[in-house]
């Protein structure tokens, strides 16, 4: 089974502070997760779990009866308490401690304390119960196990940290053989990029004129799993943005997703990409969007973008959004009076898509309707109630593709940094016609329930799902 867990930067960055210190001993506080259960992922169809760091909770230094640069050990009185606090909140513990010398594996000493610890917690919670482990060493790399019982204990096969920039700790990282066909790459941003991009499963939301080319251009860069999403076929309108359509595909209303994922398996690169032929907030799409550890939204509609935009906070997971806007004059020859790429990026404590009015509720109800009530959204349309079905928007391959690399150009930055420290934007826009990109910033509102209150940024699995209304 495979086991990931996501740890929000200001859970890391209060880690760095309180676990390195300069006395060089060891010291340890617990962390609340959130726990995913995903009853197949769409590679493998086998369960899998995924971990997300919820809430903080330190050891007082009075709790401390020793430590040393070698070991610590403390009250377990401080543990009872944050079991309980687990258990009433069903969340799972997180033993966190550092090692100060640079041990990068668990001690036999860590052992030994942890499974006592874990037969506490089986005391206290049940049998049940499950108990993580995450050790910081002093490069501020990270490892981690999880305790399923008292005998079967399992590495960890990734730990994601999510904030302004994106960092993955996993087995063997930085030691892998590395890869003839990205070599070109690595003389840019080195080989650990090329092994971290491997290490990424990813979700294209929409696949159409942004979406088929960042599938493209991901496969190219190295991601090698992915999974589509789209509900859409094929039409003669699509072929002039949508990669590796072919009018046959238009004749035949192949699905977008088939299209897309037939042309990212015949680069021959060793990819797995899964499709589901659904709108993103079908039920069915759940298992398949809660495996992904990063996400990139190219839908056009409202109603993907809500759910995504709900999704990015719930799960702790970085969704990056995409959008072209053209608008042109209504004369004979249409006239460019703007043109304005825009790449969003969505996590917990960054503004959401509803502080930046990029999403309007009103019109994501209706889309909904007609997904989910045909019939009745046909009446409502006659009655002029239902927004958005005015003509279709201009597109062009030029510039969807030019999104699509801007998207991938921030995915990249965030995990490599190519473009420095001072560089951070949570939303860039292209604007074409000028020439030039914007930073813009936006704050969230307080009264926002997706942003503006942190009491849901990684909860994971709630009901009803990412709290909307079924």
């Amino acid at each position: 089974m495979s086991c990931r867990l996501v740890l929000q930067d200001l859970h890391a960055q209060h880690f760095q502070e309180f676990l390195l210190p300069e006395s060089g001993h060891e010291r340890s506080a617990y962390l609340l997760f959130s726990q995913v259960n995903i009853k197949a992922d769409p590679w493998t169809g086998q369960p899998s779990q995924r971990f997300l760091s919820y809430e903080v909770v330190p050891v007082d230094e009075g709790e401390v009866v020793s430590s040393s640069a070698q070991h610590i050990t403390w009250a377990t009185q401080s543990f009872v308490n944050v079991l309980k606090r687990a258990h009433d909140k069903g969340l799972v513990v997180a033993l966190v401690h550092n090692h100060p010398g640079g041990l990068a594996e668990f001690s036999e000493q860590d052992d030994r304390n942890e499974a006592d610890l874990m037969q506490l917690a089986q005391n206290r919670n049940g049998p049940e119960v499950s108990l993580l482990s995450l050790v910081l060493m002093p490069n501020q790399r990270w490892i981690g196990r999880l305790w399923e019982n008292l005998t079967d204990v399992r590495p960890l096969d990734l730990i994601q940290v999510v904030g302004d920039r994106i960092s993955l700790h996993y087995p063997d990282r930085g030691q892998g053989q590395p890869s003839a066909i990205l070599n070109r790459q690595a003389l840019a941003f080195g080989d650990v990029l090329n092994q971290d991009l491997a290490q990424l499963r990813v979700g294209i939301v929409g696949v159409g004129g942004t979406g088929s080319a960042v599938a493209m251009l991901a496969a190219r860069l190295g991601i090698r799993k992915f999974v589509l999403f789209d509900q859409d076929v094929v039409e003669a309108t699509n072929l002039n943005r949508l990669h590796g359509a072919t009018l046959e595909d238009a004749e035949c209303a192949h699905p977008k997703v088939e299209v897309v994922a037939r042309l990212m398996e015949a680069l021959g690169l060793g990819i797995d990409v899964q499709t589901q032929q659904k709108w993103v907030n079908d039920r069915d799409c759940r298992d398949a969007l809660r495996s992904c550890d990063v996400v990139f939204g190219c839908t056009d509609d409202h109603a993907g973008r809500l759910v995504l935009n709900r999704y990015a906070y719930y799960y702790a997971t970085p969704v990056i959004d995409l959008g072209l806007a053209i608008e042109v004059s209504n004369a004979e020859i249409p006239e460019i009076q703007a043109l304005d790429g825009r790449v969003t990026v969505l996590q917990p404590g960054y503004p959401c898509l509803l502080c930046r009015d990029v999403i309007n509720p009103t019109i994501a109800r209706d889309e909904l309707l007609k997904q989910q009530h045909p019939e009745q959204y046909e009446s409502r349309k006659a009655e002029a109630y239902v927004q958005g079905e005015g003509n279709p928007s201009p597109s062009v391959v030029l510039f969807t593709t030019d999104v699509a690399n801007m998207a991938l150009q921030e995915l990249v930055h965030r995990l490599q940094g190519f473009r420095g420290r001072e560089s951070l934007t949570k939303q860039r826009v292209r604007k074409f016609k000028l020439m030039n990109d914007r930073s813009q910033g936006r704050e969230s509102k307080a009264y926002c329930s997706v942003c503006g209150c942190s009491d849901h940024w990684a909860m994971g699995d709630t009901d009803p799902f990412l709290g909307l209304l079924e």
